[in-house]
């Protein structure tokens, strides 16, 4: 989901919110604030009903067969009744809002529970218990540790003395993480009675990453941002209570704001089921122009005998039914349009409604099998599967692109200390594992420049190095009291600290600080406390400006014991190294330190440069200032705090740098192989530098040292547009050997002028592309340059938050379960642990989903279109009269209860092949984007053998009982019966894979037909009553069912026959071939039991 960016926030005091603190009512008289309660249900018992039929109705079928039920309302078009005409409908609607009502069931529920949820709010000065849903905006509420927070709340006061909380929000973007939170000073240290004051803040919006607002308590304005604010959902750890004031509750938390879903995606198959639906459409509508015309002329041809012919003749005859009672008989014009009205009416199974819910019921069931795929189980996160989409399964079998974001998808994201450049000395020699921290490699060199004594510059920069590694982060000490004791109290403190941070790369450097004795124990929103090689060093935080993407560095502001002032800052290369000063030492250092960068991305290693400066007492005045009105502005504020940041964030000195390994998940080189094996090709976008992410593709088997490396690093249109030119006239044909590598100020000149196409010819004839220093929405156009210019399927797969763009952006979207929270699973239609299970998810799940939902579509047109020409085949020979010989009944159960049983457990079920074979010859793959199992001629080849079969059922009977004086409900029967077992004989060739379920679902259908004829045929007042037991008796109705599968199905067996000796398809070849090892199994094992006996 998209965050709300700065323009959002206030643009005016007068838009402000205003809260009193510890004043509800008077917050809530001047303000129409929402209360407490939250609701996620979508219906009450007064709407379910319209509101459930007007978002089922968006679908357009069912409008066509709400019209069809209507039309057969009329007298003259009453073709079924009317009753019967409105079940297949009804059905289908009742059955989905069955689902709808229970599962929105589940919400009121779920927020029924949420709502009466209790917690303490003070009231008349006591802390008393009240229902979470009768909670207001103004009221102080206090949580207590471990309880979830109800509310957004502005931090007051904590039980910790310094005024730190420690948030879990888990809840609410999955991060495990514990994050801290502060009350400002001036409310920690006033008793909890004497606080009243007034809260500005901004109005309520999605952006759970920024808050801007003020507080002013006696006169003076207090600044307050994200650290001071406690998110609804989140949950209080390591901390014995916290109270704060309510500024945001119910629907307009930042929680409920943030709970839309994801944007939903149509399959492609769904889509191009469109195209023969309305081929099926143009069918239909041929097959009643033709009965309307047919009845025209037959009218015309017997109009002088109209009189005398019944349903035609004027009026009754006396002795009728109706003695004297006039016919309606509307004249030639009109009765022929109500033929054709009628006609649709009767064909009106030509659009599958039941295709819908069918598909639904398939996709679940394929859903629940790969949710319970072993194989795709990660154990070092206990988490399974996930589908988080239900309507695009069969996507995953056509898949031509896969584009992966680097960190944390095909690297762990689980950062470790390996090398740093200290005053241009690389400290690179063979480690030593500290016992402490057995991801740090310690450099004994390094290790005793740190403890000499404080001479020489070198010295003195090895120290600010791990100061600022100890200093300028976000990171939280937190001890584990259980290990700690009085004899050796600070020795055990030290050996418990645990360290929790928002991102893996400042806890491995604080971890790297900490074993090379710079020890981070405190850290308060005033100052932090070190422990220097025991030595207690205390310093005062002035200010802190945090990494953002535009600066891409940190920077804090620190006061040492002996009043001298530094900033200590840490960042990208590319953001710091254009800021240092300008003098000869930092130069010469520079270029030295530019070298080790440059060597550690070679290796894959993740890169920052440190560095630092002293603050004269009038830049820090000044700084001050502006800090001050940047932090209490409630208009522009992040770029106010940006402004100040880079006041002094200027003339820096050159520490140092660091190298961070993050290394390649586990099965990713034999994953991104087996991809590429199977013709799909695989696109890296990174926010990494150049050398890093060549590094890391070399390792992952994505580029190898064969390839022709295409570099694209312009810094202008005009330089872009050479190099895509120069690359393409120079390299063109050898798209095997070639690899293009560009970064992300290039692209910003491609993809906002008129060079996509250049880029698009020359990306699509590489092997590999590897995007380098790309910001999220670069990501995004990266993907949507693909899917409008080709028609190929698209997936992303990425685990963090500058992910999420990329993965909505693409046909299928998928999360990684990381390290980096959980953003990038909530956006995705899949989400799984590791990178190396998209492999199976592709290859076997992929393929068997597309597999069987493109027989399933084609099935059901079949299954639907041969019932439908068997009945015009009977109505051309029935004076197109559009009466029917098979009951009302027999109509409606035909698609809704005879054959849906069985589609839906093959659509399940069926395997074509084994998930071994599927993995051991990736190329099988192919056949999924080249759209083997649906295409426009596996269409139009089912339209002529459904053309056929249906000849074959009418033709049979209509000759084997042609001298005998069988009535026509009698024949209406037989048809049933037949239709019935021929279809399902048809689906039963077509099965590849045999077990109890399928063979119950097929032969059951059969009986069941049966039982439904004999009930439906025992109802005295129905006009087919009797026929089936008169019908079993005679040996001819047994012999023309068997002869109608046989005439059916012979130039379906023949032909497949044909196919598979001449010309058999890869998935054929690979199933005979596992056919054939299976046999040679059994008979060997058969033979070495003979031996042995």
């Amino acid at each position: 989901m998209q965050l709300d960016n700065n323009t959002n926030n206030l643009a005016h005091d007068d838009n402000s919110r205003l809260i009193y603190i510890g004043n509800p009512q008077r917050t809530n008289e001047e303000y129409e604030f929402t209360g407490n309660k939250i609701t996620t249900s979508k219906y009450t018992l007064i709407n379910f009903l319209p509101k459930n039929l007007f978002i089922q109705f968006h679908r357009v079928a069912y409008i066509y067969f709400l019209a069809i039920a209507a039309l057969n309302q009329l007298p003259p078009l009453a073709v079924f009744g009317r009753t019967v005409s409105l079940f297949p409908l009804l059905f289908v609607l009742t059955v989905t809002a069955i689902k709808d009502g229970y599962e929105d069931w589940r919400r009121h529920r779920s927020d029924r529970n949420e709502n009466n949820k209790e917690t303490l709010v003070l009231e008349s000065g006591n802390f008393q218990l009240k229902r979470w849903k009768d909670i207001k905006v103004g009221e102080v509420v206090k949580i207590k540790a471990d309880e979830t927070i109800p509310c957004d709340m502005v931090l007051m006061w904590t039980s910790d003395p310094s005024g730190i909380a420690y948030i879990q929000t888990m809840n609410l973007d999955g991060e495990s993480n514990l994050k801290t939170r502060y009350s400002r000073q001036e409310t920690s240290l006033m008793p909890l009675g004497s606080v009243s004051g007034v809260i500005r803040c901004e109005q309520p919006n999605r952006n759970i990453y920024e808050f801007t607002a003020n507080m002013e308590l006696n006169g003076h304005k207090v600044s307050l941002s994200q650290s001071n604010i406690i998110l609804r959902g989140c949950q209080v750890k390591n901390t014995e209570w916290v109270i704060g004031v309510v500024v945001y509750a119910g629907q307009e938390t930042k929680a409920m704001l943030n709970s839309a879903v994801s944007p939903s995606k149509r399959s492609r198959l769904e889509q191009a089921m469109n195209t023969e639906t309305i081929w099926l459409s143009v069918f239909l509508f041929v097959l009643c122009l033709v009965v309307a015309i047919g009845m025209c002329l037959w009218l015309m041809n017997h109009q002088k005998e109209i009189d005398t012919i019944p349903y035609y003749r004027k009026s009754y005859l006396i002795k009728g039914k109706f003695p004297g009672k006039p016919y309606k008989y509307y004249g030639i014009p009109m009765e022929t349009f109500f033929a054709f009205l009628s006609s649709v009416i009767v064909f009106q199974i030509m659009i599958p409604i039941s295709l819908y819910i069918t598909m639904e019921l398939v996709r679940l069931g394929q859903s629940y099998f790969m949710i319970e795929d072993k194989h795709m189980y990660d154990s070092s996160t206990n988490s399974r599967f996930q589908c988080r989409s239900l309507n695009i399964n069969e996507d995953l079998g056509q898949i031509r692109y896969v584009f992966s974001d680097k960190t944390g998808t095909l690297t762990e994201n689980k950062m470790e200390f390996r090398k740093a450049s200290v005053f241009g000395k690389n400290y690179c020699n063979p480690p030593i594992l500290d016992k402490e921290n057995p991801d740090v490699t310690v450099d004994s060199d390094l290790m005793g420049l740190l403890h000499k004594g404080l001479n020489g510059n070198e010295r003195i920069c090895a120290h600010e190095f791990f100061l600022t590694l100890s200093a300028c982060n976000t990171v939280i000490p937190i001890f584990n009291k259980k290990s700690s004791s009085i004899g050796d109290e600070i020795q055990e403190d030290l050996e418990a600290i645990e360290y929790q941070g928002e991102s893996p790369d400042e806890q491995a450097l604080v971890n790297a600080a900490c074993a090379y004795k710079y020890i981070l124990f405190e850290r308060t929103s005033g100052h932090i406390a070190l422990d220097v090689n025991g030595e207690k060093l205390r310093l005062d935080v002035l200010g802190l400006h945090e990494f953002d993407s535009v600066r891409k560095r940190m920077s804090v502001v620190i006061r040492f014991p002996n009043n001298e002032v530094k900033v200590l800052v840490k960042g990208a290369d590319s953001s710091i190294l254009s800021i240092l000063k300008d003098d000869s030492d930092n130069n010469d250092l520079s270029i030295v330190t530019q070298n080790h960068l440059n060597e550690y991305s070679s290796e894959g290693l993740r890169t920052l440069v440190l560095a630092s400066k002293d603050l004269t007492n009038e830049e820090l005045e000044k700084w001050q200032l502006m800090y001050e009105d940047a932090t209490t502005s409630l208009v522009d504020r992040s770029l106010k705090l940006r402004q100040t940041a880079s006041f002094i964030e200027c003339d820096l000195r050159l520490l140092g740098a660091t190298g961070i390994e993050d290394k390649l998940q586990e099965g990713v080189p034999e994953t991104i192989e087996c991809l590429r094996e199977a013709g799909i090709k695989v696109w890296v976008l990174t926010g990494d530098k150049q050398e890093t992410a060549i590094s890391i593709a070399l390792s992952c088997k994505l580029l190898t040292t064969d390839m022709h490396q295409i570099v694209v690093n312009g810094s202008s249109e005009s330089e872009c547009r050479k190099l895509l030119l120069d690359a393409k006239a120079r390299y063109e044909g050898e798209s095997d050997d070639m690899a293009l590598i560009i970064d992300g100020n290039s692209l910003v000149y491609i993809l906002e002028r008129e060079l996509e196409s250049e880029l698009f010819d020359l990306a699509t004839s590489c092997r590999v592309v590897l995007c380098c220093r790309v910001a999220p929405l670069q990501k995004a156009g990266i993907v949507d340059l693909i899917k409008k210019r080709t028609d190929d399927m698209t997936l992303a797969i990425g685990d963090g938050a500058n992910d999420v763009s990329m993965i909505q952006m693409a046909d299928v979207g998928i999360g990684i379960c990381g390290q980096e929270g959980r953003q990038a699973v909530m956006a995705s239609d899949f989400a799984m642990g590791q990178f190396k299970f998209l492999k199976r998810l592709l290859l076997v799940h992929g393929h068997w989903n597309y597999q069987r939902m493109g027989y399933l579509v084609l099935y059901n047109f079949y299954r639907n279109a041969v019932f439908v020409f068997m009945l015009f085949w009977y109505i051309l020979c029935a004076a197109f009269s559009t009466t029917s010989a098979l009951t009302d009944w027999s109509s409606v159960f035909y698609s809704v209860i005879y054959t849906s049983v069985p589609t839906i457990v093959v659509g399940i079920l069926d395997k074509d092949l084994s998930h071994k074979t599927l993995l051991q010859y990736p190329k099988l793959y192919e056949s999924g984007y080249r759209q083997e199992s649906y295409n426009s001629f596996l269409f139009w080849m089912m339209m002529c053998d459904t053309i056929w079969q249906s000849l074959a059922l009418f033709c049979v009977p209509k000759f084997a009982f042609s001298q005998s004086t069988i009535d026509i409900w009698s024949m209406g029967s037989l048809w049933t019966v037949s239709v019935v077992i021929l279809v399902n004989i048809h689906l039963a060739m077509d099965i590849q894979r045999w077990v109890v379920y399928t063979h119950v679902s097929i032969w059951g259908s059969v009986v069941m037909t049966y039982a439904c004829v004999v009930v439906l045929d025992s109802i005295p007042v129905f006009p087919n009553y009797g026929t089936i037991y008169e019908l079993a008796k005679q040996p001819t109705y047994w012999l023309s069912i068997w002869l109608i599968i046989v005439v059916a199905l012979l130039p379906r067996f023949i032909i497949k026959a044909m196919h598979r000796m001449f010309r058999p398809s890869d998935i054929q070849i690979a199933r005979e071939a596992e056919i054939l090892r299976k046999r040679r199994f059994f008979y060997g094992s058969s033979t070495v039991r003979r031996s042995s006996e």
